[in-house]
């Protein structure tokens, strides 16, 4: 048993949502509890906490919920921030690049990712949707070493779960395109101690189990 409580993350690993809440816990040296989700069966106690039911939601210390991946980001944040990830963003500019993700990338990313589902348009289509977001980062990542500037901050760890995911839809066809700059970027990203962290495997939580502590 845990000696004393910890706030309560759900999770579910491979959920780019859930993976930018978990690399800021990590990255601002905060403990949690970590729940490990099952996305098939989400537990009852998840649900009471957010009627929302998806990941990531932080149940915090004081009982207050925090169900959205970027507000668990910014809480993470306001109590440690050793890298000034904060500072060294452009609110604008952070704020504009992290909004075109969630909404109109992460709706091409679906879309390409199950384009099964969307027989509407091909595949490659979608792809192309997709594509305007990723030139926009090269053209970025052209100017500096991340996204804002040349040190990591908010946007890169927001933005870089999902272009992991749209990156290995065809990780072939990814490390073939013309996008040097954010292929580049992507692999310091994945190669990175803090992201390897943030990914190590726990089985799904039940009610009975021992607390996990994470990471």
């Amino acid at each position: 048993m845990l000696n004393h409580s910890y706030p309560v993350l759900y999770s579910f690993r491979r959920c780019p949502y859930a993976i930018r809440a978990r690399l800021a816990l990590v990255y601002a040296g905060l403990k949690v509890e970590l729940r490990e989700v099952q996305l098939a069966s989400k537990p009852q106690a998840m649900r009471q906490a957010s009627a929302k039911a998806t990941v990531p939601v932080l149940v915090v210390d004081d009982g207050s919920i925090i169900d959205e991946s970027l507000d668990i980001m910014h809480w993470a944040l306001s109590q440690n921030d050793p890298n000034h990830w904060l500072v060294e963003s452009s609110e604008q500019q952070t704020l504009t690049l992290i909004q075109e993700n969630d909404n109109e990338f992460k709706t091409h990313l679906d879309h390409y990712k199950y384009s099964d589902r969307f027989p509407q348009h091909s595949t490659e289509e979608y792809r192309n949707r997709g594509e305007v977001f990723l030139a926009k980062l090269e053209q970025r990542l052209n100017q500096n070493q991340y996204l804002i500037s040349d040190h990591a901050a908010l946007a890169d760890y927001a933005i870089f779960p999902f272009i992991r995911q749209f990156a290995y839809v065809d990780k072939t066809w990814f490390d073939q395109a013309a996008y040097p700059h954010l292929q580049k970027w992507l692999n310091k990203l994945l190669e990175s101690a803090l992201f390897h962290i943030t990914m190590h495997k726990y089985e799904a939580w039940k009610m009975d189990d021992e607390p996990v502590l994470f990471p």
